[in-house]
């Protein structure tokens, strides 16, 4: 975005003459650190400085003639001051209204006023103004340059909209509706409750309640595909989908990438990855996602974000695409990188405060709201792991529950020793949640259940972060048309020739591919694969190895 974002001087004389030489007095002196604004119109000034406050503008010194048509310079100021309050405010006067300019010292806190003509300006006009505006910038703190999101902590839209940004690392501010910031941003773009979250971008530009392809749409982000036929098409951007898209760029296949959400998938959310080959010091989902995105871009790989796939259909040896705006993409060969989504909790109340203080994954997302509370973590994988260490660096204590006895058997060594370092987290065992309670819409006690003995006890919670379990995101595939585990995870390779029954789907003379399904041309890689890992590195390894598979498939026609 090519806009000057400088602090503003803004000028209004309705005598056009001394507007022009106003103008080029200011534009000699301060173009370099200002941006230089004017009008003969008090109207117009008035309605500019609305517009640039919704915009996200600074204005750091007004300068008004006093004698105007439409109203007098010092009414001028008075309306505009509420709008900039710390803006410096400057009277042009005759000789005449100096007793006028005076009066307003007192009635509209003048800071100044100044003689016209004020030649030569370099003794009667910057002097003042330099004082001025050197005096404005001791206070001057620039505003935040990039989206704001205005909205109610508890609200499952308002962390919606956040968890999608910071997903999709887009920098974001958080303002509460009920601070001074977030009630002055309401009543400046005249929104209703039940319009928020309000998402104001960088440009201006306002969004009340949008639907995230809007908001997308917005950000530059493609939800259209562009080509008629690809070689590749990859269903889900995380570790094995990124790595497929970078090796299928960078080898010369015409590859589009299909993602639901946001790139990364389970890992992109982590705080930490510390056991990833080639970062000793480890390195966080976001920092690895962008720097995936970031190759995969420059390979030429086509991204086409939040666009979901809902149906396959083989057409001889075309796979034609449904998307969820019923856009049709026909591909060579397709690879199923969708990955898993946590569980749903199915304690009593999960439902109801889901997004209200009750979290799957989300700890980057949520961690600020969480300062001084206390929190409770669900899971005994690394991810709930490395979410309960980013927590406790806000919230007065976390809480690790777990149904076996402890970690040990499902959390990596070096998380189980950091945890045990950190003073404000705690463990327990033999725990599961019942039942969620709350009051004003959000999270504030817990029952949990002691499974050693079945007895219940209530406990204060101010935020429940769920990280348990794993079921594939393959809901959406037509029953038999691939073919899957009793949990739904996809079958690959020689698992497809594990018995008579299974042998049937496979329609080749040859065996199928490590990683192929029962349908030739279409491979599964990471997670959703049955029988993956689970590992980061194994899963970015599976879909470098799908790209060996799809070009000796594509020799094949």
């Amino acid at each position: 975005m090519a806009r000057d974002r400088k602090p503003i001087i803004l000028s209004v004389d309705d005598d056009q003459q001394v507007l022009r030489s106003l103008k080029r007095d200011l534009r000699n002196r301060y173009k370099e650190d200002y941006r230089i604004i004017s009008t003969i119109s008090a109207e117009e000034a008035l309605e500019a400085v609305t517009d640039l406050k919704k915009k996200g503008e600074v204005i750091a010194l007004y300068l008004s003639d006093q004698r105007m048509p439409e109203m007098l310079g010092v009414e001028f100021l008075e309306k505009a001051r509420p709008i900039y309050p710390n803006a410096k405010r400057v009277l042009l006067t005759a000789y005449s209204d100096t007793e006028a300019a005076i009066k307003a010292i007192n009635d509209v806190q003048l800071d100044y006023y100044l003689l016209k003509p004020w030649d030569p300006p370099e003794e009667k006009l910057f002097p003042v103004l330099d004082e001025l505006l050197e005096d404005w910038k001791l206070g001057y703190r620039p505003a935040f340059r990039g989206i704001r999101v205005v909205g109610y902590q508890y609200s499952p839209k308002s962390h919606n909209i956040k968890d999608w940004l910071a997903a999709n690392l887009m920098p974001y501010q958080w303002i509460d509706a009920r601070s001074k910031k977030g009630e002055d941003l309401i009543e400046l773009h005249d929104c209703q409750v039940k319009e928020l979250p309000l998402v104001i971008l960088e440009d201006g530009a306002v969004l009340s309640d949008p639907k995230l392809d809007d908001l997308a749409e917005k950000l530059g982000m493609s939800a259209t595909v562009s080509q008629d036929l690809y070689d590749v098409v990859i269903i889900g951007s995380g570790p094995s989908g990124m790595a497929a898209a970078v090796y299928g760029g960078s080898e010369g296949l015409r590859t589009l990438v299909i993602e639901k959400r946001a790139p990364g998938g389970q890992a992109g959310t982590s705080s930490r990855i510390e056991n990833y080959l080639g970062f000793p010091s480890g390195l966080s989902g976001s920092e690895l996602t962008r720097r995936a995105m970031a190759q995969t871009l420059r390979f030429g790989v086509e991204v086409v974000s939040p666009r979901e796939v809902t149906d396959i259909e083989i057409q001889g040896n075309y796979k034609i695409l449904t998307l969820d705006d019923d856009t049709k993409v026909r591909t060579k060969s397709v690879i199923l990188t969708t990955g898993v989504q946590y569980r749903m909790l199915e304690a009593e109340g999960a439902d109801q405060f889901s997004g209200a203080g009750v979290y799957y994954g989300a700890a980057i997302t949520e961690a600020k709201s969480c300062e001084n509370r206390n929190v409770f973590v669900i899971g005994g994988g690394n991810s709930a792991g490395q979410g309960a260490v980013y927590l406790s660096k806000f919230a007065t204590h976390v809480t690790i529950l777990v149904r076996r006895p402890d970690l040990t058997s499902s959390m990596s060594s070096y998380l189980i020793d950091q945890i045990d370092a950190i003073d404000n987290i705690t463990v327990q065992g033999y725990r599961e949640v019942v039942k969620v309670c709350g009051e004003d819409d959000h999270v504030q006690r817990l029952v949990l259940k002691n499974l050693e003995d079945d007895s219940t006890f209530e406990v204060d919670a101010d935020a429940l972060f769920i990280f348990i379990g794993s079921r594939p995101r393959t809901e959406w595939l037509q029953s038999g048309q691939i073919m899957t585990d009793k949990k739904g995870f996809v079958i690959t390779g020689r698992d497809l020739l594990a018995s008579p029954e299974r042998s049937k789907s496979w329609p080749l003379e040859r065996n199928p591919f490590l990683l192929e399904t029962c349908q030739p041309g279409i491979f599964a890689a990471g997670d959703v694969r049955s029988g993956a890992m689970n590992r980061v590195a194994s899963a970015v390894g599976e879909g470098a190895m799908a790209i060996k598979f799809v070009h000796e498939y594509l020799a094949e026609h």
